[in-house]
C-alpha cells in the first residue's frame, strides 16, 4: 500500500502542475486575444443578410467604441476568465491521461492515436467546462447589443440566465460545442503532436524551442479554424439569446443554409483566425514554460 501511494505522488503532483499552469496560461492568453473573439462572436450573430447591422470587422469595432467605449470590446471577458482554469485543467489534463495510455514503448504516439487523443480532450472540455462558459459568453456579448442590456454584471447574468431558463440555459449548443471542441482539440493536438515528431526525429525526451512551439501552435490553429468554422457558427447561434427560434443544432444549421447561404457559415472567420493562431501558440508556449519552470522550483 505504501508503495503505491509513494508512485502515485509523482502523476497526482504533476496533474497538479498541469492545472494550476494551464489556468495561469488561459487567464493570460484570454486577456490578449478577448476582442478579436467579440468581434468574430458579432459578427456570426449579425443574422441580417439583406442589411446587416456590421459590415465587416473594423465597423464591429467602430460600433463597439462609440456606444461602449474600448471596454465594450471586452464584454463577456469575465465569463471566460471564470472559466480559464477548469477547461485548460480539462483539456490538459484529459489529453495527457489519454496520451499516457496511448504511446508506444518510446513515448511516440501514432498517426490514430494523435487524432483520437486530442478528440478526446475536446469531447471532456465540451461537457465539462466549456459549455456552459461559452453559453455565457455568447449572451451576454448579445444582450450588449440590446437597446436596454439586461445583465448588470457576471453574477447577474448568470443568475438571471438560471433563473429564466434554469440550469439548462447554460447548456445551450451542448452537441455543438461537444463537435467543435471535439474536432478543434483533434485537429490541434494532431498537428501540434506530429509537428513535435518530426522537430525531434522521433526522439520524445528532445525539448522543442518556445519559439518553434508557437510557430506550430500558429499551423494547428490556423488549420483548426479552417477545419470547422461551419460548426463554430452553428455553436454560437445555438448559445444566442435568440437560440429558441432553433429546434435543434440540426435546425439551426438547416436555417442558416436555406436563409443565408454557404458563406454565412464562414462569418467571422477572419477574426477568430487571429484569435485561434494567438490563441493556440500562445497556450503552448506559456504553458510549456509554466511546466519547465515548476519542475525547477517545484520538486
Amino acid at each position: 500500500m505504501v508503495q503505491a501511494t509513494s508512485s502515485s505522488q509523482p502523476i497526482q503532483k504533476k496533474a497538479l502542475k498541469g492545472i494550476i499552469a494551464g489556468g495561469i496560461t488561459g487567464g493570460i492568453e484570454i486577456c490578449i486575444t478577448f476582442p478579436t473573439e467579440y468581434v468574430k462572436t458579432q459578427l456570426q450573430l449579425d443574422e441580417r443578410s439583406a442589411k446587416p447591422r456590421y459590415n465587416g470587422i473594423f465597423d464591429v469595432v467602430r460600433q463597439t467604441v462609440r456606444s461602449h467605449g474600448v471596454p465594450g470590446l471586452y464584454r463577456g471577458l469575465s465569463v471566460l476568465l471564470y472559466g480559464s482554469i477548469p477547461k485548460s485543467a480539462v483539456r490538459f489534463g484529459a489529453f495527457e491521461e489519454f496520451k499516457k495510455r496511448s504511446v508506444d514503448a518510446n513515448g511516440n504516439l501514432g498517426i490514430s492515436q494523435r487524432l483520437l487523443c486530442g478528440l478526446g480532450a475536446g469531447v471532456c472540455e465540451a461537457i465539462f467546462a466549456v459549455t456552459p462558459m461559452e453559453t455565457v459568453k455568447v449572451k451576454f456579448i448579445n444582450d450588449q447589443q440590446s437597446a436596454k442590456p439586461k445583465f448588470k454584471g457576471f453574477v447577474h447574468g448568470v443568475g438571471s440566465i438560471i433563473k429564466e431558463e434554469g440550469l439548462r440555459g447554460t447548456y445551450q449548443g451542448l452537441s455543438a460545442t461537444i463537435m467543435k471542441q471535439g474536432s478543434n482539440q483533434a485537429i490541434r493536438f494532431f498537428v501540434m503532436e506530429t509537428m513535435k515528431d518530426w522537430y525531434r526525429g522521433g526522439d520524445s525526451t528532445k525539448p522543442v524551442n518556445k519559439l518553434v512551439t508557437g510557430g506550430f501552435g500558429v499551423i494547428a490553429g490556423a488549420a483548426s479554424v479552417f477545419g470547422n468554422t461551419p460548426i463554430d457558427v452553428v455553436k454560437t447561434r445555438m448559445q444566442g439569446l435568440e437560440a429558441k427560434k432553433y429546434k435543434n443544432t440540426f435546425d439551426c444549421f438547416m436555417q442558416i443554409a436555406r436563409n443565408e447561404g454557404f458563406f454565412a457559415f464562414y462569418k467571422g472567420t477572419v477574426p477568430r483566425l487571429g484569435r485561434v493562431c494567438l490563441d493556440v501558440a500562445i497556450t503552448f508556449m506559456i504553458y510549456d514554460s509554466f511546466m519547465e519552470f515548476f519542475a525547477k522550483v517545484w520538486k
